[in-house]
């Protein structure tokens, strides 16, 4: 009996273990699907970010490539603005005639404004328009392609590449017209806040309605930006939707100092179409309840630093010269957007491979300011003190003194 009751009891002991051991795998998985995307987006890729620093604030699969549809027109809008003069003629080629929808329906050999070409891609988002702007501005849509591509890098993109001026679905090689949502909120902000043509770019996203005439006809191009005018502060916006890449949406925010980036990539499919209204509004209520604009201090920085110096080659030991340089750095404030528990930090970097003469003011090291992990400055460190290297005469005294101690 007893055998039998010490078997039974270990079974229930063994079982129970078991249970606790499942049930707090389930509780842990569940706590860290949670905790990737806490704000329970429809989007499958989101990002969030400052539009100052380009920090990621918030995000979900933000550094995968994904299709991203007509919101690859921001890129095509701002090259455009920074290359062309808007009262250009553009003639349309059969290529861009023959565009499938949205579509302006423009005929080969037309000529039209490229002003009305650009209100037309960004408001009504045409595809004839996309190609007959990449045309005229490079000669071809590869030609332009290879801009876009170039621009991306230079804009700080990381994983973008563009094969079409309109965001259509399309290969070449092994690679697919993609970007992530973070390049996007780079790229968007560089429309927004950094090109030369910035207030160009806000004049056309902003504008609700365009009536324009060419060749015998009138047409109005009515801004798709549902958000434009309903959230306070919302600068500027762009739509996309193409069977792989789902409903895409890109827009920049900014009012009391503050500036947001959102980028949604595969919100949905037909039917779903609200979607990524509603995930824009989430992510811009999250940043405006999590993160404020603060003023930080980084206070003056001294340092000292050995530094070599001599007059031979530094195989010859004895006749090496080391000094004591004091180095700094003056006192910087930023204005920065932080959250409830974010600093900034302050790392130092002295430059191991100087030697002397040391000049005041020369260069000596570095300190790179941080939020987090994004570099918000570099503060150059430099010499507040002059220290010569030895010249011959000092090298004289010094083997005369040794000759002469060695001596005695």
């Amino acid at each position: 009996m007893t055998i039998f009751l010490r078997k039974f009891f270990n079974k229930k002991v063994i079982y129970c273990v078991l249970v606790v051991i499942f049930l707090s795998i389930c509780v842990y998985d569940a706590t860290e699907i949670f905790a990737k995307d806490s704000l329970r987006l429809y989007a499958s890729s989101y990002a969030l970010t400052d539009g100052s620093t380009g920090r990621v604030l918030a995000g979900k699969n933000e550094s995968s490539a994904m299709a991203n549809a007509s919101t690859t027109k921001i890129l095509t809008c701002i090259i455009t603005l920074e290359n062309c003069n808007l009262d250009e003629m553009v003639v349309i080629s059969e290529e861009a005639a023959s565009q499938p929808k949205v579509r302006l329906g423009m005929g080969e050999g037309e000529k039209y404004p490229l002003r009305d070409m650009l209100y037309g891609l960004m408001l009504e988002s045409y595809n004839d328009c996309a190609v007959a702007i990449a045309e005229h501005v490079a000669g071809s849509t590869e030609g332009f392609a290879n801009m876009m591509n170039q621009k991306a890098i230079e804009i700080g993109c990381e994983n973008t590449f563009f094969i079409t001026p309109n965001g259509l679905d399309q290969e070449k090689g092994n690679q697919f017209h993609h970007t992530t949502a973070t390049d996007l909120c780079k790229i968007m902000a560089y429309c927004v806040w950094e090109s030369p043509l910035k207030d160009m770019f806000l004049e056309i996203t902003q504008t609700k309605e365009y009536c324009g005439t060419a060749n015998n006809n009138t047409y109005t191009f009515v801004n798709r930006n549902a958000l434009l005018g309903q959230i306070d502060g919302l600068l500027s916006g762009k739509t996309g939707y193409t069977a792989k890449a789902g409903y895409c949406y890109v827009a920049a925010y900014e009012k009391e100092g503050e500036k947001y980036c959102v980028a949604l990539l595969a919100c949905g499919w037909p039917n779903n179409k609200t979607w990524k209204w509603q995930d824009t509004r989430a992510l811009l209520d999250y940043a405006r309840s999590n993160f404020d604009i603060k003023k930080v201090t980084v206070e003056e920085m001294k340092e000292q630093i050995i530094v070599d110096g001599y007059i031979y080659p530094p195989q010859f030991a004895l006749l090496n010269q080391k000094d004591m340089v004091q180095v700094i750095a003056e006192e910087h404030e930023y204005t920065v957007l932080l959250g409830q528990n974010e600093k900034v930090r302050k790392e130092l970097l002295l430059y191991s491979n100087t030697i002397l003469p040391i000049e005041k003011g020369q260069i000596m090291g570095q300190c790179n300011i941080y939020i987090e992990d994004t570099l918000l400055d570099t503060i150059m460190l430099v010499s507040e003190d002059v220290s010569k290297a030895w010249e011959l005469k000092d090298v004289i005294k010094v083997i005369l003194s040794r000759f002469l101690t060695f001596s005695s």
